[in-house]
């Protein structure tokens, strides 16, 4: 079984385990057999809006077994970062998830129209205005930092439909100042990290349902990836992609199945 093969699974959310409010079929129940077989797992999510708490309050309503120490999003990965380098003072375009992940990191938010900080990040946020989208070009321009916690154009709504993503917003800064964000999230190693050292460490297979970012960000790292049906990618977008995943599977039960690679 492929599950054999590996001591991490690194796991998006959206499109492999859930459809918006809606569990992804066979979902609960791969996942409890893979729980009982010991398996060490990250929920890895670029989507920075919500906290580790609400991602796994949301698995757990759904009957998927997680904990917030178990999840890793861009919002946290960001932070660390951004701690990391001695950052003091942030303008955020931005929701809870990132927010507070910043605060939690001794990272002050600053608000309203500040003269200057020390770096403006960018995450979904969908409460945005123009008045916030102008402050973070404003601030950009006079030279100081952009980072944004993803660069997902867009992120798939409940209902199916595609909503501008955090990327949408980033897109607007970049035009306006001509400059360019350093990404944390994925396709980008840092998220990717981040998530293994939180599964533990060991061989990871990351399993994702996006090309671009999922298995993109696997292949960048040598990684092994499990590409799944159930969300945006189809597999006749495998043959125009320079992301090629190591497996494909109708859906999460593959890890129980043998693989032909």
């Amino acid at each position: 079984m492929l599950v054999s093969r590996y001591d991490a699974f690194l796991l998006d959310l959206d499109g492999v385990l859930y459809r918006g409010a809606v569990a992804v079929d066979g979902a609960v129940d791969t996942m409890a057999r893979l729980r009982t077989l010991g398996g060490r797992v990250a929920f890895v999510t670029n989507n920075s809006s919500r906290t580790p708490e609400a991602v796994a309050a949301k698995l757990r309503g759904l009957g998927i077994a997680a904990d917030a120490s178990e999840v890793e999003t861009s919002a946290l990965t960001t932070a660390s970062m951004l701690a990391e380098r001695g950052v003091a003072t942030a303008f955020v375009v931005g929701e809870e998830g990132i927010t507070r992940a910043l605060s939690d990191r001794g990272v002050a938010v600053v608000e309203g129209e500040p003269a200057a900080v020390d770096v403006v990040v960018v995450g979904l946020d969908r409460q945005a205005d123009y008045a916030e989208l102008r402050t973070a070009s404003i601030l950009v321009e006079s030279g100081v930092p952009l980072v944004a916690t993803n660069a997902d154009a867009s992120f798939p709504a409940a209902d199916g439909r595609a909503w501008p993503g955090a990327g949408a917003l980033l897109a607007a800064i970049e035009v306006t100042t001509g400059a360019r964000a350093e990404v944390v999230g994925k396709p980008n190693a840092p998220i990717l990290r981040a998530a293994l050292a939180r599964a533990g460490g060991g061989t990871p297979l990351v399993i994702g349902d996006r090309l671009e970012t999922d298995i993109a960000g696997a292949g960048a790292m040598g990684w092994d990836s499990l590409l799944v049906l159930t969300g945006i990618a189809r597999r006749e977008d495998l043959e125009a992609s320079e992301a090629q995943p190591t497996f494909v599977g109708e859906d999460l039960g593959a890890l129980f199945e043998t693989p032909s690679g």
